[in-house]
């Protein structure tokens, strides 16, 4: 079951062939947030089984501690209370921030990427525009000076009086 979620998830990040490496890189940061929260529950209470004054007795009290652990948003209603509790804690704490900091990355990178790819058919567009303004500019130039070489070679055969 495990090897076939796990599958799943390298084929979807390394099977999006249009996706860029910043969005594979969101999602592969929100599917290890996933386990780590999913796992750390688990481990939580696993470490803090028996303890006295132990909080994260119960999975769903130690998934919602998770959460807001990963979360950065620490209420304090659920801690810890072992040193192993604590340890899954760091491990929370540190793969949420680092999860919600690389998919902010990778969103801005994608924000910023659209504006650059905008501003580039923008620059495309008045540099086409700029050449066929000097195109015709210089086509009507050429059409002036053929015009007064003929007038000029027109006046040179009439004799003079």
């Amino acid at each position: 079951m495990l090897s076939g979620f796990l599958a799943g998830v390298v084929e979807l990040l390394l099977g999006r062939r249009s996706s860029s490496l910043h969005m594979k890189a969101a999602y592969a940061a929100t599917v290890v947030l996933l386990i780590v929260i999913l796992a750390g529950s688990y481990f939580a209470v696993l470490a803090e089984r028996g303890a006295p004054n132990a909080q994260l007795t119960t999975y769903p009290r130690a998934l919602w501690w998770s959460v807001e652990t990963a979360t950065t948003v620490g209420y304090g209603d659920l801690y810890p209370v072992t040193l192993w509790g604590r340890l899954v804690a760091v491990l929370v704490m540190v793969t949420g921030i680092t999860s919600f900091g690389l998919v902010t990355a990778a969103l801005a990178t994608w924000f910023v990427g659209r504006e650059q790819e905008r501003r580039g058919h923008l620059v495309r567009h008045t540099e086409k525009a700029v050449e066929e303004a000097y195109t015709q500019a210089t086509r009507a130039l050429h059409e002036r000076f053929d015009q007064l070489e003929r007038r000029l070679d027109g006046n040179r055969g009439e004799p003079s009086s």
